[in-house]
């Protein structure tokens, strides 16, 4: 067999998967390791438009930025483009455009922008290949003096659609999930004043800018347009998460005026369909909910506070029932956020004392397992897991608030790996954050290069279902050597805590501040300077 090739870019030594053949999608019947030892992993570098770097996106635990197929759309890549707002509001900190892209086999697309000097980004990328996310639409929005407005868009085919506003009116929005029919699940100002307004807090747009109006969760297709799924009680906003192939949408809605435990005012998590509307899927007595994933099958995991908002439980919602998904490892915090096709979920759990934090995998209700960390680090977190119970996440050895210092890793078969012990030992590049793992075992990864640029890759495993890849060490990686790595790296940004609700730390750059600016939500391509 003709080797497969991984071949080295000349600019920012990036690696490009330049073939990839059909044949070597994911079979249904892999070999188990019962050793506990695990694949080594072949590196393809995302290669960027031009500019510093590449990231995915990074706005909730949970995101689909890799299909099965091995498609890449998710965060952006810079150019060289000069940013015309970076001076106040940027998403580039050396002030570039970043562009939404598509890397499929071997091959980067730049997907574009709406017409004009626009940054673009991709939050989700369907089965068949269709790419959601925001794009500014080279306007600015009236409300806030110079502030970029930002509109839902769908890439499909080559072709770039703006979703709309509301059938009101409204100056942002942000598409956030898309199905292979084409239904897009997204958020969307109205025209509405509102002093609590959740777009403020919003990942996928401009937070922290004292923003005045109501955000609602939409759903969009081609044939009814952007449609307001309204909200849960007397509450006056709402976000959406996810939508599956069902055309069930998740996602999270305030539930009244009186004060809440992660928001102004209380908030539930709620499961939309076009024949029940907008469902509350209740809670465990506390002021906060939040829905963290959906299945096919419609499941639901996330996390609720108890009554006295003491603490958060992991929880699973399924016909109508809300049951918590059990389970301690000392403290009494627990939230998941993934589910796969099975069922089977993961997240994290508080150690006693609740200061720090493991990653957790819930088989099922009642049966909680502690992932561990890598190289005894205090805390952990999982928010990717595969249909063969493969999880991914990220272990810190100091920052369990924020993950600036951590090291992505790999779960699998009862053992954790630090995915930087299992690629090539002249790898261009330190794994940060594991963001999701697909069935074929491909790993969707950002990590930071030798100048300190943040870069996307995706980790090929040198398995039985990838022959042939040049330079793939097809050996077995010894298990306690790869829960063991060199020194974690520092990184800044703006992640948030595994052991908080996930929509409730979100914080400017600590290493940004000077430039006195705010970014979008979740772009992130810092040049060594700006650290």
């Amino acid at each position: 067999m003709k080797p497969i090739k991984l071949r080295w870019m000349s600019i920012g030594a990036m690696i490009l998967l330049a073939s990839f053949p059909a044949a070597l999608a994911a079979q249904d019947h892999t070999a188990q390791n019962h050793n506990a030892n695990h694949h080594h992993y072949q590196i393809a570098q995302i290669p960027t438009l031009g500019g510093a770097g590449t990231n995915f996106f990074d706005n909730t635990n949970n995101i689909a930025v890799l299909n099965d197929h091995g498609s890449v759309s998710g965060g952006c890549a810079g150019t060289l483009l000069s940013d015309p707002n970076s001076s106040a509001y940027w998403w580039s900190a050396d002030g570039t455009v970043c562009h939404a892209f598509l890397w499929a086999n071997g091959s980067l697309t730049d997907l574009g922008s709406l017409p004009g000097t626009n940054n673009s980004a991709a939050a989700w990328i369907s089965s068949n290949g269709i790419s959601a996310g925001i794009s500014e639409n080279g306007q600015i929005d009236p409300s806030i003096p110079g502030l970029p407005e930002i509109s839902a868009v769908m890439w499909q085919d080559g072709q770039i659609t703006n979703l709309g506003t509301l059938p009101g009116g409204g100056y942002q929005s942000a598409a956030v999930s898309v199905n292979d029919r084409g239904q897009v699940a997204g958020v969307a100002s109205n025209l509405v004043p509102d002093a609590n307004s959740l777009l403020d807090s919003n990942p996928n747009l401009w937070f922290g800018v004292g923003y005045g109006y109501e955000l609602r969760a939409f759903i969009w297709d081609q044939k009814s347009g952007m449609q307001d799924l309204g909200t849960l009680g007397t509450g006056t906003d709402a976000e959406a998460i996810k939508i599956n192939e069902r055309g069930q949408v998740i996602g999270d809605s305030y539930t009244s005026s009186a004060p809440g435990a992660c928001f102004p005012v209380t908030s539930g998590a709620f499961i939309w369909d076009r024949q029940h509307g907008m469902v509350d899927l209740g809670s465990f007595g506390g002021t906060c909910s939040f829905a963290g994933d959906l299945n096919n099958q419609g499941q639901v995991v996330g996390e609720s506070f108890v009554a006295g908002d003491a603490y958060h439980r992991a929880f699973l919602w399924e016909r109508g029932s809300l049951r918590d998904l059990g389970g301690s490892l000392g403290g009494n915090n627990t939230g998941a956020f993934a589910v796969n096709e099975k069922g089977e979920a993961v997240g994290s759990g508080n150690l006693l004392g609740e200061a720090t934090s493991h990653a957790t995998l819930w088989k099922q209700v009642g049966q909680m397992t502690d992932l561990g960390t890598v190289d005894g680090d205090p805390c952990s977190f999982a928010q990717g897991i595969n249909d063969k119970g493969q999880a991914v996440g990220d272990s810190t050895p100091s920052d369990c608030s924020h993950y600036n210092t951590s090291r992505a890793f790999l779960w699998e078969n009862g053992s954790i790996a630090d995915l930087n012990a299992l690629v090539p030992p002249n790898s261009p590049l330190y794994f940060l954050y594991a963001y999701t793992i697909n069935n074929r075992g491909e790993i969707a990864v950002n990590g930071i290069d030798a100048n300190g640029f943040e870069q996307a890759a995706v980790l090929i495993p040198c398995d039985e279902n990838h022959l042939g890849i040049e330079g793939c060490d097809y050996s077995l990686a010894d298990a306690s050597a790869a829960a063991q790595s060199a020194a974690p790296r520092y990184f800044p940004s703006a992640r948030r805590s595994p052991s908080q609700s996930h929509r409730t730390n979100r914080s400017h750059n600590p290493g940004l501040v000077e430039k006195a600016a705010v970014r979008v939500g979740h772009i992130e391509i810092l040049s060594p300077a700006a650290h």
